[in-house]
């Protein structure tokens, strides 16, 4: 989207909530876990990473781990405002930056054929509380308070505040220099 070519590298992260660690800590630790890991076996590149949680009513839900937890957590979601966390660390060398954007989001009531026709998909088995707005499952959603990139799992305005603690900036159609 913003013209920053780019390469996937897995982080080996374990993805666990701590006792009492709040989501937003949460999502930004791992986020620099992950940033710190890769940084490590690619000392000369900027890491770019993340990761994106829900919270409905004070439970975490993370990437369901079947069809049927994907449409128990679609079931809870319906017709519910919840809230999405989205950590985002950017690392070059040693140095990382972290910060995390939230947004509020209202589901519209979700029938049951409608739930079992999205899970269907495949869409929600890999995507923080089973929806992925950026596809199918934006036809899930009432309303967005906040950032929808914060929605889909990185935020864009966070990537470009964190660029200067870096020494770096983004410029349209030149990527970060």
């Amino acid at each position: 989207m913003l013209g920053i070519p780019f390469t996937v590298a897995p982080a080996g992260v374990e993805e666990r909530m701590h006792p009492a660690e709040s989501p937003r800590r949460y999502v930004e630790r791992l986020a620099r876990e992950k940033a710190a890991a890769v940084a490590a076996a690619h000392p000369g590149a900027l890491i770019v990473a993340g990761d994106t949680i829900v919270v409905l009513g004070g439970r975490v839900l993370e990437k369901p781990a079947d069809p049927a937890d994907a449409a128990a957590m679609l079931a809870a979601l319906s017709a519910r405002a919840h809230t999405v966390y989205s950590g985002l660390a950017l690392a070059r060398g040693k140095t990382v930056a972290t910060g995390v954007a939230v947004a509020r989001v209202v589901f519209h009531e979700l029938g049951r054929d409608l739930i079992d026709r999205y899970v269907e998909t495949g869409e929600p088995l890999d995507k923080a509380g089973a929806y992925g707005i950026q596809g199918y499952g934006s036809a899930l959603v009432r309303e967005i308070e906040g950032d929808y990139f914060t929605v889909v799992g990185l935020s864009v305005a966070a990537f470009v505040t964190l660029l200067p603690e870096l020494g770096l900036e983004y410029r349209p159609g030149e990527g970060v220099v």
